[in-house]
């Protein structure tokens, strides 16, 4: 089979990377010296014309190449260290592992709703206590809302959700935590403890376009909320 022009077998750049590259040629071009602040995010993305979930990965990323530093409430400032860095290869970027969250995540709920057996229902609800128990720590909420989304999985009967899940989970590297570590607000995290509860209340009820919707705006909260903080 003939390949495509100018397909010369290599995988296509991550966005974000692509993206970094084109924040750093500004840096280089506009000679903004070490200390001194990028442009706020709004002109930035205009400037390069890309979303600015996508100029937020790129800069996430040079964080934490060391090209630059995030200072909430401030701004971008180039850090102190010779030009260019190399930007780190991190996987999956996090809105990428967003969208397939929503798509996949919303129908997984719907099929639980239809198939799970009472059992399952009540591992679902003890993640979500979990959850709410341990709002303050972290941590071990972190560990609460992984058991949450692999016990909608499981209670699916489909172990190749189940896989899914956890390559998803998995593919939130040091890129998603420092996204996270930046834009997570308090306000979502008291936001997202009725969503699983009304995730859980429409799988309880045998509601699969209430899960899915459930689902689907959950994620599209967080995604609003690391986009446009």
């Amino acid at each position: 089979m003939k390949k495509p022009s100018g397909d010369n077998g290599a995988p296509e750049p991550r966005l974000y990377r692509v993206v970094a590259e084109r924040v750093q040629q500004l840096i280089q071009e506009e000679q903004l010296a070490p200390g001194a602040r990028l442009p706020a995010e709004r002109e930035l993305s205009a400037k390069l014309s890309v979303s600015r979930a996508s100029l937020r990965e790129a800069l996430i990323a040079l964080e934490l190449g060391g090209v630059v530093e995030v200072r909430g409430g401030s701004g971008v400032y180039v850090c102190e260290q010779p030009l260019p860095a190399e930007v780190p290869e991190t996987g999956p970027g996090p809105f990428e592992v967003l969208a397939a969250r929503r798509l996949i995540e919303s129908e997984i709920a719907a099929i639980a709703a239809k198939v799970a057996t009472a059992a399952q229902v009540d591992a679902i609800l003890r993640a979500v206590e979990d959850m709410e128990r341990h709002h303050e720590d972290r941590a071990s909420n972190e560990q609460a809302d992984r058991n949450f989304h692999l016990a909608i999985a499981r209670a699916t009967g489909n172990t190749a959700f189940v896989g899914v899940i956890e390559y998803l989970w998995n593919n939130r590297g040091s890129l998603w935590h420092k996204l996270k570590e930046h834009y997570q607000t308090e306000e979502l995290r008291l936001e997202t403890l009725p969503d699983h509860r009304k995730i859980l209340e429409a799988i309880a009820a045998r509601d699969p376009a209430g899960a899915r919707h459930a689902m689907r705006a959950h994620l599209e909260r967080v995604t609003r909320t690391f986009s446009r903080g």
